[in-house]
């Protein structure tokens, strides 16, 4: 049976524990602070700050605790783009670079997409996904409706992450040890977020700036991004429209003008109805 030990700070325990739901959580044994059983590993933890990862799956739950080098190739990273948006979808996206992918994304300057142009983002990401693996996830508004009234938008962000980094390792046959998330919720969350899933894909550094820290989280951030200018795009002209972005007052103008020419109950195909800017629409 495969077998891993670790030592681990304080933090990491608590990180760790509070990572699995208490129905997972047994009585521990003499010198231990918690026992926790999964479907394939057992997790040890004592007192002395020991952590015995036991089972099918030790290395995958061990592995988010062992030091992670900046700068080693391969890497994933993953990035999300319109979940501040009022209009559009909500896109994520992975990116996998070996060094030599991790090169020519540097000579592009992929980083994070707010502070590049959208003209910038039409013309750079066709080369890049030409080149470099990807995975994409986008979230329509019909579909984030039916969902947001039992999902919070962090939940709906971690499933779509994970979707990401399952469909990355399907279409590839594996996924590097380095896997970086833009940090949106506390690695615990995230977690508990992904009870439930067929197959949760753990090992992941969480940071926050990791787009400008990270190259993969750079692209994956301009993938997110261009495909969401796309969909905008592609909103735009069936509803002869120019959508705008983000969910200041040039939202609550447009949704407006939007409900006047094509009714209410279509708003829930284009918007996030969850948002602010709904409750100011007109009767």
């Amino acid at each position: 049976m495969p077998t891993v030990s670790l030592t681990l700070t304080e933090e990491e325990i608590l990180r760790l524990c509070a990572s699995f739901p208490a129905s997972l959580h047994k009585t521990p044994g003499p010198y231990m602070r918690d026992l926790i059983k999964t479907e394939d590993c057992v997790l040890s933890v004592y007192n002395s700050g020991k952590v015995v990862f036991q089972g099918s799956k030790a290395e995958e739950y061990a592995s988010p605790y062992r030091p992670k080098p900046k700068g080693i190739y391969p890497e994933a990273g993953s990035d999300e783009v319109g979940t501040g948006d009022y209009f559009g979808p909500i896109a994520v996206a992975a990116v996998l670079a070996d060094q030599k992918d991790a090169d020519f994304l540097k000579c592009l300057s992929a980083h994070d997409s707010k502070q590049i142009t959208d003209a910038r983002i039409l013309e750079t990401v066709p080369k890049i996904i030409e080149r470099v693996p990807y995975s994409l996830c986008l979230l329509d508004n019909t579909k984030y409706n039916e969902v947001q009234p039992s999902n919070n938008m962090n939940r709906i962000k971690a499933r779509l992450h994970n979707m990401c980094y399952r469909n990355l390792k399907k279409k590839y046959g594996t996924l590097p040890e380095h896997i970086i998330i833009d940090q949106f919720t506390p690695e615990n969350l995230y977690y508990r977020y992904l009870s439930g899933e067929p197959e949760i894909i753990r090992g992941i550094t969480f940071e926050t700036k990791a787009e400008d820290k990270y190259i993969t989280v750079g692209a994956a951030s301009m993938i997110a991004r261009y495909a969401f200018l796309k969909a905008m795009d592609q909103m735009s002209k069936k509803y002869g429209m120019e959508f705008p972005k983000g969910a200041g007052e040039k939202a609550d103008e447009f949704a407006a003008n939007f409900i006047r020419r094509y009714g209410k109950d279509e708003l829930k195909h284009v918007a996030k109805l969850n948002f602010a800017n709904t409750k100011k629409l007109p009767e």
